[in-house]
């Protein structure tokens, strides 16, 4: 493993505080994963750096040697990310998965103090990655395409539920299920299906949910790699699929389904170089605009202010019910 920047943040702050448990709470780790972070940047240069005691933990001789030059190369990088930050302050880069509507770009660029935005559609595993190498500031992407990542997990990005979506069905215009409040699995077994390729992200969530039907394995006409192919299906060829209600267009129809669950959809970002003031503002325009696409949803809008406590993250950004 080579020492990098994040290697040499993480020694500066455990020397600066003499201690792995408040080094883990302010860089927002577990006490766990530093302690084994803290070990493979000890085997990469050969030795330990710190040594505990009963009231902490202090550099060993290696550590009074290298240590200095850790914090060095710390304020050095800083000093790189300040003059760059100069010239780059004015663009906020953020990810999207799917799609990105271009009226979310415009809700960004309204909200948040920069000169400008710039958005971007990509996978969510590519979506994470970017973020992890600072080429986007933010994204926006499905819990599980955090899950799967390790380089995230070992940068402990900054996260934050936006909403929980649940999993509807889509079916075409004038189906005869489209007319049913909720649907109960049961009622699902005769339809002919358009399902997800292996390696998109939703297809775990719909995997699952399929082993709860009463028939799992129903006929297949199709395997898609994006939601607008599968709703094309959906209006073209008498299918159904599954979807999160965000995922349909609007030339299909959408159907709850009793006890389906949900799909956590995550902003994400690297805390250090993001500030506080623009992380807040960013959570609660991305909520906040949430909460507008679903407006023109056909019976989502009305689902959630019927069903708030489904959605507990959206709850500053959504009108007050009456006493």
């Amino acid at each position: 493993m080579d020492v990098e920047l994040r290697h040499a943040k993480i020694v500066t702050v455990i020397d600066r505080l003499g201690s792995i448990s408040k080094a883990a709470l302010q860089l927002s780790l577990p006490q766990s994963s530093l302690t084994a972070q803290l070990r493979r940047i000890e085997r990469a240069v050969g030795g330990d750096l710190f040594v505990r005691t009963r009231v902490g933990v202090v550099p060993t001789a290696l550590g009074d040697r290298l240590i200095p030059m850790l914090a060095d190369l710390v304020q050095q990088a800083d000093l790189v990310i300040a003059e760059a930050a100069a010239h780059a302050a004015d663009v906020f880069r953020f990810g999207n998965a799917e799609w990105t509507p271009p009226s979310l770009r415009s809700a960004l660029k309204a909200a948040l103090p920069v000169g400008e935005v710039q958005t971007e559609t990509l996978s969510p595993a590519a979506a994470v990655e970017a973020v992890c190498r600072g080429a986007l500031n933010a994204a926006m992407v499905p819990g599980v395409a955090l899950d799967a990542s390790a380089e995230a997990a070992e940068l402990s990005l900054a996260r934050t539920v936006i909403v929980r979506e649940p999993i509807w069905l889509a079916l075409p215009q004038g189906h005869p299920l489209t007319g049913r409040l909720v649907l109960r699995t049961s009622q699902l077994g005769s339809l002919n299906w358009v399902r997800y390729t292996r390696d998109h992200w939703f297809h775990p969530i719909e995997k699952h949910l399929f082993s709860t039907f009463d028939h799992p394995d129903p006929e297949v006409l199709h395997y898609v790699d994006r939601h607008h192919e599968a709703m094309n299906w959906v209006r073209d060829a008498d299918a159904a699929a599954l979807t999160t209600p965000t995922g349909a267009t609007r030339d299909v129809c959408l159907v709850p389904i009793s006890g389906s669950g949900s799909s956590e959809m995550l902003l994400v970002w690297r805390s250090d170089t993001v500030p506080r003031d623009i992380q807040r503002r960013l959570v609660h325009t991305v909520r906040r605009y949430y909460c507008e696409y679903a407006r023109t949803i056909p019976r989502y809008w009305s689902w959630i202010t019927e069903h708030p406590d489904q959605f507990s993250e959206l709850r500053n950004v959504l009108p007050r019910r009456a006493a």
